[in-house]
């Protein structure tokens, strides 16, 4: 693991309010972000055709997008693409339509345009409404799983909470940033979803065990899991943002949108985890029960 040089933060100069007002400033931005989300579209976030049903083509024999490939795919399909993708290491373009397109008609306007078809995928749109269900589902259960899990554990309300707000802020704001961002919601995304929750729940038990279960001054078993728990994180956010960049530059855009989410999860959780859950450890030390 790569050693980074966490610095001693001094807590002291900050009351738990101002610790606890960025997270949830943010995490309330986010939710207003995702309600207007859903009141303009319907749904919280846009989904890939994992979950809407449709067709993907993977283009060969088409000019290169500074000679115009993309204009000349929209000009030889009847229906407009929903994505057009351009996939530099192998010069295909990943060509995606919606569920109401009939594969044949793309097969044979992609021929009669000159196009090579190396491969078609398609999704219906009732298989996709029950991959959603048991993809959603599956978050749903991880969340709730954690949560009795989280609780099980301490066996105290305060500090238990503050593992469960951390994680659920961890996915709502990554979920808003996908909408601004303007990445689908596919079943490689919800994937990254539910890695952040295991990444949250990771940082925010080490922080509570050290503070409650180990001896040491408040501030000095904070610094401690500091030192784990950031460098891993940091860690993870240089591997996640050197997939990224790879995954740009060769065109793999599932790679690319899974990296993004991991990025803003994981610094996101930075935040929660050493501002929003320190906090109400803090307030649950000194004011709270176990005063």
């Amino acid at each position: 693991m790569v050693d980074f040089d966490v610095p001693e933060v001094d807590y002291t100069r900050y009351t738990n309010r101002q610790l606890a007002a960025v997270p949830l400033a943010v995490l309330a931005v986010a939710l207003l972000i995702i309600a207007g989300w859903t009141v303009a579209t319907g749904v919280p976030v846009d989904r890939g055709i994992d979950f809407t049903g449709g067709t993907e083509l993977r283009l060969g024999e088409v000019p290169a997008p500074d000679d115009g490939g993309r204009a000349d795919i929209r000009e030889a399909f009847s229906a407009s693409p929903e994505s057009i993708q351009y996939v530099g290491t192998t010069g295909l373009y990943v060509v995606t339509f919606d569920d109401e397109v009939r594969a044949s008609q793309l097969d044979t306007e992609a021929n009669e345009a000159g196009f090579s078809v190396e491969s078609q995928d398609t999704v219906s749109g009732n298989f996709g409404d029950d991959s959603q269900l048991l993809a959603l589902g599956g978050v749903a259960v991880a969340f709730v799983g954690m949560s009795v899990l989280v609780f099980a554990m301490f066996r105290t309300f305060v500090p238990s909470i503050a593992v469960v707000i951390s994680a659920f802020s961890d996915i709502v704001i990554p979920v808003a940033l996908m909408n601004v961002l303007g990445i689908e919601l596919t079943l490689g995304t919800v994937a990254a979803l539910l890695m952040l929750i295991g990444y949250s729940v990771d940082s925010d038990i080490l922080l509570n065990n050290h503070i409650l279960r180990r001896s040491g001054d408040f501030y000095e078993s904070t610094y401690r899991a500091m030192r784990t728990g950031v460098t891993m994180t940091l860690t993870s956010i240089s591997a996640m943002i050197v997939m990224t960049i790879v995954a740009s530059l060769v065109g793999i855009e599932l790679l690319s949108s899974i990296g993004i989410v991991l990025v803003f999860g994981l610094a996101t959780d930075l935040m929660n985890t050493y501002m929003l859950n320190l906090s109400l450890l803090r307030w649950y030390k000194f004011e709270g029960v176990a005063r």
